[in-house]
């Protein structure tokens, strides 16, 4: 059964200014494995943990450390811990699904969370 449904859509360049103008952000928003990466897989992987917060309705006070998007031989995956992974099992999420696009200076995520 669908639990949450998420969608959100980054400027790529405007997402890449905002990384320049303020120290610490990449360190704040993304795990150490993600942090290496271009502007515009840093922007979906930050539009999916936006999509992941969407979907579990936006509780606050989780972590930006707690969530963070990998790769299996199946395409993206979700990876949550902490407060993020605390959320999901007391709302009975088990599986996540997520789908990634850029186009035209666009990164958008989408995230399905399922019972």
């Amino acid at each position: 059964m669908i639990i949450g449904i998420g969608v959100d859509v980054v400027d790529i360049e405007r997402f890449g200014r905002q990384l320049e103008r303020t120290p610490g952000l990449r360190e704040r928003l993304f795990v150490p494995a993600e942090r290496g990466l271009n502007t515009r897989s840093l922007a979906a992987r930050f539009a999916a943990k936006e999509s992941v917060a969407k979907a579990l309705g936006a509780p606050a006070g989780m972590n930006w450390q707690d969530c963070w998007i990998g790769l299996d031989e199946h395409g993206p995956t979700i990876n949550v811990k902490g407060t993020v992974a605390a959320v999901a099992k007391s709302k009975g999420i088990k599986h996540w699904h997520l789908s990634m696009s850029h186009d035209g200076g666009i990164s958008t995520a989408l995230v399905i969370a399922e019972s």
